[in-house]
């Protein structure tokens, strides 16, 4: 009886190992901001037993300007009657049509405001800094009010085989 040979080879292996180091940092300062909401003009009167001789309101004389109010002539309809009086005025604000221009370091010095405004004064650099080496991980500086710094290192080790 023949036997034929038998042979063990072990599998061919092709591996191939990756290493990516990845430094990054980023600085932020951030800018003026005014968001600012126009209250407007209102008039009202309410009342019982009451005669209205000139009614009262708003007039806008120059277009642009806030509104003003004319005064009502008002008296009680039925002498000795109880009666019930109410009269009420919101002036709006005066229309805006731009801007101030941005001051130094980027700031809205003296902005144009309407009765319901938010204002953010952006931020100031400061010491605000960061830092990239090719030994050592990357470092940031705290910068003043309304600035960011982040700094990052990310590795990747990837192998294949």
């Amino acid at each position: 009886m023949l036997v034929a040979p038998f042979f063990v080879m072990s599998s061919v292996s092709a591996a191939e190992i990756t290493s990516r180091i990845t430094d990054s940092i980023q600085l932020t300062v951030d800018g003026p901001m005014v968001q600012s909401t126009r209250v407007g003009s209102s008039y009202s009167v309410s009342g019982s037993n009451i005669t209205v001789t000139t009614l009262g309101g708003l007039t806008n004389p120059s277009g642009t300007g806030a509104a003003a109010v004319t005064t009502g002539t008002y008296d009680i309809n039925t002498d000795g009657q109880a009666f019930t009086f109410s009269e009420s005025t919101t002036l709006g604000d005066t229309t805006v049509t731009s801007q101030t221009t941005l001051g130094s370091g980027g700031r809205v010095e003296t902005p144009n405001i309407y009765g319901n405004t938010t204002q953010y004064q952006g931020g100031t650099t400061g010491s605000l800094a960061g830092t990239l080496s090719a030994t050592s991980i990357p470092t940031v500086t705290a910068g003043g009010s309304g600035t960011t710094a982040i700094g990052q290192r990310t590795v990747e080790l990837s192998v294949f085989q």
